[in-house]
């Protein structure tokens, strides 16, 4: 079973998490034969957060409470409020994730801090543009490995602009195999689109039981 950890913090941007955990909390959309999947939302205290939409997240575990293995996944969203001390703990555990070959997933603000603690020096990955990550990370080194694009995959670390929230998804959900194939291209054209003929190849790639 796969265990997705998704990092909460006040400012979170609603939007840019909204695909990816939709789909995955739901499984509306997985496959017969798909691992199990369990989602929980973390932080650096117990406290509330309140997002950038003005919505009241209580975590359900602490930033000492998450398993770094090879099926554990960590969302990082983008924020405001990323600069703020308390969240390098977070960025360590990032450090753990990569250096096991455990999946980190960041997007937006949350690329800016791995990028100021060097973990985009050596590895493709994407942001805001490019001059944004110089511009917010002045130690960051990775310029040559920059790839202008609205979400790059590079094995076991996917990142995102914040323009790319839904392509970041569907690399999240390829990653742990939990569409066919079809069915995962069929949802992105959707979305991607919004013409109603890739809705209805999506229904019909749905295994039996999903249609019930």
């Amino acid at each position: 079973m796969f265990t997705i950890y998704v990092y909460v913090l006040d400012t979170l941007a609603d939007w840019e998490l909204g695909y990816v955990t939709s789909e995955l909390n739901s499984g509306r959309f997985f496959k017969k034969d798909h691992q199990g999947v369990s989602l929980k939302t973390v932080s650096y205290s117990q406290d509330p957060i309140k997002t950038m939409g003005g919505l009241t997240v209580i975590p359900n575990c602490l930033i000492d409470d998450i398993v770094v293995s090879e099926t554990s996944i960590l969302l990082l969203p983008g924020a405001n409020t990323w600069k703020d001390p308390k969240h390098d703990a977070i960025i360590e555990k990032a450090r753990k994730f990569l250096s096991v070959g455990a999946m980190v997933c960041a997007i937006c603000g949350a690329t800016a801090a791995l990028a100021h603690y060097g973990l985009l020096d050596n590895r493709p990955h994407t942001s805001n543009g490019p001059g944004y990550l110089e511009m917010v990370s002045p130690s960051y080194k990775g310029q040559s490995f920059y790839i202008d694009k609205p979400s790059v995959a590079d094995n076991n670390l996917i990142t995102a602009s914040s323009t790319g929230a839904l392509l970041w998804a569907k690399q999240i959900i390829e990653y742990l195999d939990v569409y066919q194939s079809d069915t995962l291209e069929s949802w992105f054209e959707y979305f991607n689109t919004g013409e109603p003929k890739h809705f209805f190849t999506l229904m019909q790639t749905l295994p039996s039981s999903n249609e019930n």
